[in-house]
């Protein structure tokens, strides 16, 4: 319970990673919410199915520009400062998507709501850092990441239940709220990361080139996009594959909730291990048994119940690799000013992750059945296993 609470002058208080834990998972609980009703909301405003993906192909793409062109912005700011203002700029936003008909403000909104999820996203990552000591920064990360997921177990149960009973403009409403709660509670929290840079590095090439000039941030880079590539397979093809099976869209629901239980049980442990044994270890493990996990999908893809089963099981190996690739990237940068110039090209991997496992596998299916979605997904999974014994054997808790 270390990394919960602590005693202070006689008494118990929470620390400041379990304060900023509780801010995230109310973010993520309203993420949760409006991501389960995204794409029916898109829907409603282009009326093509085919423009919806193109819409959030384009939106995915502006994601991926923004934390380049945000390293200025983020260099110079107060943490703490730029993280509070992106959640009240979200609350604004979600009151204005419930309440929005016109089609033009509504591709206005969801610009500004992509880039300040850019903002969010960075800020918050260096706010985890900077409040975690170098010996608890895997522990930490797996801390955050198991009260992430527990929202997004949860989220789309409750929209799906109750939510949608109301209308697409209460889980708005709702997620408003979420958000402003989060932000009250971060305020009284007393998080103060006022890590601001006085050189700022303007030059957004330079900085993507310098980036990838380090051996060691390259590698970080790669085995970080490897977790969002595969939960392209999760949240985008598994959905099509149970429908293409005759089993009812209510069982998408079902699988989903099933997939990141194991996140919530195994993260933080994997995390605290990874902290005291090496984060290499878990990255070697994790893809090595990811790539299994593809191989025995694709050998009994005829039986769709075992296929459902066993990519549960795979949320195992996710669960060994999600916080411990981000912790690792903090683990290789030397200082703040690194920090601060490359954690958001860095988060750039989760779009490049998502893009790429959402365009490979549509080539892929013009020309071959279904089951071959699966040999492109563990043929990464096995590159990643390889690069892995490339990265560098960092051991947390040696450090002081």
């Amino acid at each position: 319970m270390g990394i919960l609470l602590r005693k202070h002058h006689g008494t118990i208080a929470f620390t400041g990673i379990a304060k900023f834990a509780f801010v995230i998972f109310l973010v993520s609980l309203s993420a949760a919410f409006i991501d389960t009703i995204w794409a029916v909301y898109l829907n409603g405003f282009l009326q093509n199915e085919s423009f919806v993906g193109l819409y959030s192909g384009f939106l995915s793409v502006l994601v991926f520009l923004s934390f380049f062109l945000l390293v200025p912005l983020v260099e110079k700011s107060n943490k703490s400062k730029l993280y509070a203002a992106s959640l009240l700029i979200l609350i604004v936003l979600f009151v204005l998507f419930a309440l929005n008909k016109n089609l033009i403000f509504f591709i206005i909104l969801s610009i500004i709501g992509t880039i300040i999820t850019a903002v969010r996203i960075t800020s918050m990552g260096t706010i985890v850092r900077d409040i975690s000591r170098k010996s608890t920064i895997s522990k930490n990360e797996g801390f955050v990441y198991s009260f992430n997921n527990i929202a997004w177990v949860f989220g789309p149960l409750i929209v799906g239940l109750i939510l949608l009973d109301f209308g697409i403009s209460y889980v708005f409403l709702s997620s408003a709220f979420l958000v402003f709660f989060a932000f009250i509670l971060f305020k009284m929290s007393g998080i103060r990361d006022a890590n601001v840079m006085r050189k700022i590095h303007a030059n957004v090439f330079k900085n993507f080139m310098e980036f990838f000039r380090n051996k060691e941030r390259t590698i970080s880079y790669f085995i970080g996009a490897g977790v969002t590539f595969w939960w392209v397979l999760i949240y985008l093809y598994m959905p099509l594959f149970i429908l293409e099976n005759g089993l009812k869209e209510s069982f998408i629901g079902i699988f989903l909730f099933a997939a990141a239980l194991p996140l919530i049980v195994f993260e933080y442990p994997f995390s605290k291990a990874a902290g005291k044994f090496g984060a290499k270890k878990f990255f070697l493990m994790g893809y090595l048994f990811m790539f299994a996990i593809s191989v025995l999908a694709f050998f009994f893809v005829s039986q769709i119940y075992i296929v459902l089963g066993i990519l549960v099981l795979g949320s195992i190996g996710m669960a060994m690799l999600e916080p411990t690739t981000e912790a690792y990237f903090f683990d290789i940068i030397k200082n703040k000013k690194e920090e601060n110039r490359f954690y958001g090209p860095y988060n750039t991997a989760i779009e490049v992750g998502l893009i790429f496992g959402k365009v490979a596998p549509a080539i892929l299916l013009i020309f071959l059945p279904f089951k071959y979605i699966f040999i492109i997904f563990g043929t990464v999974m096995f590159l990643l296993f390889l690069l892995s014994f490339k990265a560098r054997n960092i051991v947390e808790g040696r450090r002081r």
